[in-house]
């Protein structure tokens, strides 16, 4: 067959070979196009999932749960039957710039995770330390102090309780609340000396003056204020803590809520507004 046929059939079937190709890229595309319009369009009428703010809003309440036992940040006034503190007047606060109620649930350290969990309360407050297995289930505000676990003991005993290996020994007493990050530490690093759990997170302090235990390890910030309310009580090298922790709100799995909750957090710093609540409870 002469050369010249060979390449005009050539040239026709690359020809054909294109106009295919052509065609069936054309196709994919529009069906691409179809079904990114479909989803689009699919995206666009189903609802926002709704969010605990939405909630919080829609109901007009925001409650909160607190202990009520824990100076400066929660305490059950018995003579009033009212929360005060620190943190009851940073979530009173944030009622008000979201526009809604604030009530106040009573939780204690022990139940404090569960009930959020069980939806009994929509943010929990009230000096709650930040921890890895409470983060395993919640979301924690961005940070509102830098604390750590420090020893408070009669004054005449400070020297006696600088290191845990100094507490920890026979015939020592040592006393917690239960349920919360004071147990756990003590728990954790203490053996040998005993430990007794007092349930009564206001009283505990009685129970040091008046010689029934030795010492308490607890957060460094409580043991600044307690050593002002007992002044026979010293607080241990509070500015040298054990261990690292920080303070901060607990909230339920609701990124929406904790974005809000942070971004307020943030120009509650920046106006003032916190350092004035912190001044009020602790300086």
């Amino acid at each position: 067959m002469p050369i010249r046929i060979l390449r005009r059939r050539g040239r026709n079937l690359a020809v054909a070979v294109g106009a295919v190709l052509v065609c069936a890229f054309t196709a994919i595309s529009a069906t691409a196009a179809a079904a990114q319009a479909a989803s689009s369009a699919s995206a666009a009428t189903q609802p926002a999932e709704a969010s605990r703010l939405d909630a919080v809003l829609a109901a007009g309440t925001l409650r909160v749960g607190t202990t009520g036992d824990y100076k400066p940040f929660t305490y059950l006034n018995p003579q009033t039957r009212t929360f005060e503190g620190m943190d009851i007047d940073l979530a009173e606060a944030m009622g008000k710039a979201l526009g809604v109620k604030v009530e106040f649930v009573k939780t204690s350290w022990g139940s404090l995770l569960p009930d959020l969990l069980a939806d009994k309360y929509d943010i929990a407050v009230g000096g709650v330390s930040v921890t890895l297995e409470r983060q395993k289930k919640a979301l924690f505000s961005d940070a509102l102090m830098r604390d750590g676990k420090t020893p408070i003991t009669r004054c005449e005993n400070k020297d006696r309780f600088q290191t845990v290996a100094d507490i920890d020994k026979p015939g020592v007493r040592l006393i917690v609340n239960p349920g919360g990050t004071n147990e756990k530490f003590a728990r954790a690093n203490i053996s040998n000396a005993q430990v007794e759990v007092h349930p009564d997170n206001v009283t505990i302090f009685d129970q040091i003056v008046a010689g029934r235990a030795d010492l308490m390890i607890t957060d460094a910030v409580e043991t600044r204020l307690q050593q002002k309310l007992h002044p026979e009580l010293c607080a241990v090298h509070p500015d040298q803590p054990f261990d690292f922790s920080e303070k901060a709100f607990l909230l339920p799995r609701d990124i929406v809520l904790k974005l809000w909750v942070d971004q307020w957090l943030h120009q509650t710093v920046a106006t003032g507004q916190y350092q004035a609540v912190f001044n009020r409870w602790l300086k």
